[in-house]
């Protein structure tokens, strides 16, 4: 498959693949909501350990993960490949 034709199966597939985006956003918001406590004015506070832990994760490159966290990355990718596949085959998803 040319460049171009490559470009644009995978332009055609951005709205599925945000479909799939705003899925992994709203599961992760569930939850962080459900780790927190939520406060009378409607704040969230989040307990520190798992602040520091994310922390860490955030300013850790990829590459020095754990195995463990490594794996939850691509479990998270693996929910993109079948769209990503069938626009790549079928030049739109």
């Amino acid at each position: 498959m040319q460049r171009e034709h490559v470009i644009a199966a995978l332009e055609a597939a951005v709205e599925d693949l945000a479909d799939i985006e705003h899925e992994r956003w709203s599961h992760w918001q569930r939850y962080m909501h459900s780790k927190g406590t939520r406060q009378s004015d409607g704040s969230l506070l989040i307990p520190a350990e798992l602040v520091l832990k994310w922390g860490r994760q955030m300013g850790t490159p990829y590459a020095k993960l754990s195995e463990k966290e490594k794996e939850s990355d691509r479990e998270q990718v693996r929910k993109y490949l079948p769209t990503i596949i069938d626009a790549l085959q079928t030049g739109s998803a």
